[in-house]
């Protein structure tokens, strides 16, 4: 077989992949040979004539894939951070073989009758608690993937699985097409007038990258938001709020069908299992436990947050109408007309702001935070391979010298990347027979790049989610366990966020912020009175903010929370084309009885649009134009792993705003507190239940009332 280095244990220090010698040909035959790997450790498992213990079934099976496990890492990480037509097309064309050897091993009723046989007996066996915690999970990982279906439904499990699997697929690449395809040009500079000198930088480069004249501004946001903040030229602004608020809505790559297909499909793999809908299924496992329970969380958030959202938003419209505008304030508007308000209420702004915040500064100051808290270090290296020249890679060290991670960091926008931010793993922490592999993890985010003028500056938000990122990458860097599956970032989804939202906190407090924000130019430590008006302007527009994000959280529920698929979705749909929808009766079919035949035929007509403005007409705050729509490139729902799950923003805030008002109590550097949360939080991973590990760090349930007075809502 030919050399494939994706096959073979890395020689890099810390075991970091060969970067730069990995080729996308390499891909598919990795993938052949680490399933075929992981299903020969398997048939071990399965053929083993010994009873069926913890060693022999449960562990060995968490490292049976260990190969497929870093080689799909390496892939999937890069085919959203540094991908290629090729890779989009190999993304597509291994996703059935992945979903087959998923489906085939959670169908495995040798394998699951030999952990069924461990779980039964775990009070017996004398585990340990991360032993009997993983024989649980792995039980319940089989039991909600199918693994108790038999004969037609088990075969229509597998065909959905695999459907799911290359829409979600789909769904991404159309998302990225259209961010990338479209991009505004401007030759005339009056078109300009109040755009900073950054921005137009930027877009100039973009221009000559493109051998354009003049400026181009595009749907990234280091391009998006500035624009959008600043342009004076209100049918610009229309403009590109509509070609990033309807993207993949209408053309060649239309999500259209789609959403609706991962919609209908998730409803029906949630019966195949016996559950009401896909919500009640996700949900299950998660903090919140049901739908009625997240509905009513974000019920009860939109009545406390939704007065001072249109307070806010009157107070906008009034300003503008003050200052010379004479329509109505629409989306395309707030961004432009509340900077304004807020420069002239707090005298702060991005450009005010950014200076001060050097990339290279705040990642030291970031890395100081940590190490003052959590008593680790990082240090630059640079004999690691990366897949871009813009990758840095940083090893992470306790204070006795252990080696914890290598962190990699990719802050650029390219148009290889897809828009966001987000960290992930090319390695998660696993100990085997005592051999102990550290995480490998990554950053990855799109901040303004340097330019001949100046180096990287971010806005005060940038810097706000460069923390928040970072205490992802803090949940796996801290990781402590033996088994993948249990550590790090694999909770449940409303607990995850926990670690990153409440690093959003020493953003505002004034003791982090004097220490390091300096002018890139002069040097100066920013002004106490620069800090004191961001303080005071944090909580401008919380109460939109709040209620854009209650926005999101309701489309997704609207999508996944179905108790009737004919009348939820908008009353819009055929069944058996019958001609006219509108004359359906819902009392005609009972859902909970439809066969698989019956459920094929159903046909979702109803369009994006207006299912959107149903499902969140509660919390609107603007008309919204026809053409427009989220749903198409939410990303986060439709192939980011958040389907029914996007509250778990809002839970987790909660979470963080109760947590860190005991760091406000006890002192925002407090050792104690940062240890306890360390140990607790960010180490313990899902060794236990999410709401168990809350209570051992607070000493007591979350309250939502530190939330309400976080936002200066009580």
């Amino acid at each position: 077989m030919k050399y494939n280095p994706l096959l073979s244990p890395f020689e890099n220090p810390y075991g970091a992949p060969d970067f730069d010698i990995i080729s996308t040909d390499h891909y598919i035959p990795a993938f052949i040979s680490a399933i075929d790997n992981a299903r020969e450790n398997v048939k071990v498992i399965t053929t083993n004539s010994a009873a069926p213990s913890f060693n022999n079934t449960i562990e060995a099976l968490e490292f049976s894939d260990a190969q497929l496990q870093s080689v799909s890492a390496i892939f999937f990480n890069l085919n959203h951070a540094h991908t290629n037509d090729q890779m989009e097309k190999i993304a597509l064309d291994i996703s059935p073989m992945l979903t087959d050897y998923t489906t085939d091993l959670l169908f495995d009723q040798k394998l699951f009758e030999k952990i069924k046989a461990v779980y039964e007996k775990r009070e017996l066996l004398n585990l340990n608690n991360e032993q009997k915690r993983l024989t649980e999970e792995t039980y319940r990982k089989f039991a909600r993937n199918g693994a108790l279906l038999s004969g037609d439904k088990r075969e229509e499990f597998r065909k959905i699985s695999k459907e799911l699997a290359n829409l979600s697929l789909e769904f991404a690449q159309n998302v990225l097409a259209d961010t990338n395809n479209f991009f505004l040009h401007i030759e005339d500079e009056d078109s300009l007038e109040g755009i900073p000198n950054h921005a137009r930088e930027t877009a100039s480069e973009e221009a000559i990258s493109r051998n354009l004249p003049g400026w181009v501004f595009t749907l990234h946001m280091p391009s998006y938001h500035p624009f959008m903040q600043y342009c004076k030229e209100r049918n610009l602004r229309e403009k590109m709020w509509m070609a990033y608020n309807s993207r993949a809505l209408n053309g060649p790559n239309s999500n259209r069908r789609i959403i609706k297909s991962i919609a209908t499909l998730r409803y029906k793999k949630a019966r195949l299992l016996g559950y009401k809908n896909h919500a009640w299924y996700v949900l299950e496992e998660n903090m919140a436990s049901n739908p009625p329970t997240v509905n009513q969380f974000l019920d009860n958030l939109l009545d406390n947050t939704l007065p001072s959202a249109k307070n806010e938003i009157n107070q906008i419209s009034q300003f503008a109408k003050e200052n010379g505008f004479k329509d109505s304030l629409m989306p395309w508007d707030l961004n432009y007309w509340s900077e304004k308000l807020k420069n002239k209420k707090f005298q702060v702004n991005d450009q005010l702001l950014r200076p001060y915040f050097q990339l290279e500064i705040v990642q030291k100051a970031i890395f100081g935070l940590a190490e003052k808290l959590f008593d680790i270090s990082f240090e630059e290296v640079k004999n690691i391979p990366v897949y871009h020249k813009d990758v840095k890679t940083f090893k992470v060290t306790d204070q006795g010298g252990k080696f914890l991670a290598l962190l990699y960091t990719d802050y650029f926008p390219r148009e290889s990347k897809r828009g966001g931010a987000w960290m992930t793993s090319f390695r998660e922490l696993s100990k085997r027979e005592g051999i102990e592999e550290r995480p490998l993890v990554s950053l990855v985010l799109n901040f303004t790049k340097p330019t001949k003028q100046a180096p990287s500056l971010l806005t005060f938000q940038e810097v706000t989610t460069l923390l928040h990122e970072f205490g992802h990458a803090l949940h796996g860097i801290l990781a402590e366990g033996s088994y993948t599956s249990l550590t790090g970032t694999n909770v449940v989804r409303d607990f995850v966020e926990l670690p990153s939202q409440i690093m959003e906190n020493w953003a505002t407090e004034k003791e982090f912020l004097i220490s390091f924000a300096k002018h890139f130019k002069t040097g100066e430590t920013i002004p106490e009175s620069l800090i004191d008006k961001i303080i005071q302007s944090r909580n401008f527009m919380a109460g939109y903010s709040n209620v854009r994000q209650i926005t999101f959280g309701l489309t997704d529920m609207a999508w996944h929370d179905i108790d009737d698929l004919e009348t939820q979705l908008n009353k819009r749909q055929s069944y058996n084309n019958k001609p006219d929808p509108e004359q359906f009766d819902k009392n005609q079919i009972d859902q909970s009885n439809l066969d698989n035949e019956q459920l094929n035929n159903i046909n979702i007509e109803f369009t994006v649009e207006s299912f959107e403005r149903e499902a969140t007409k509660k919390a609107q705050l603007f008309p919204l134009p026809e053409s427009s729509a989220i749903s198409t490139s939410f990303s986060h729902i439709f192939s980011g792993g958040y389907s029914a799950g996007y509250y778990s923003y809002k839970w987790a805030e909660v979470l963080e705003a109760d947590a860190f008002s005991l760091f406000k109590e006890k002192g925002i550097f407090d050792k104690p507190t940062a240890q306890s949360f360390r140990k607790h939080i960010l180490s313990a991973g899902n060794s236990k239940e999410a709401s168990l590990l809350y209570r051992k760090f607070r000493g007591r349930d979350p309250k939502q009332e530190a939330l309400l007075k976080k936002y200066g809502m009580r």
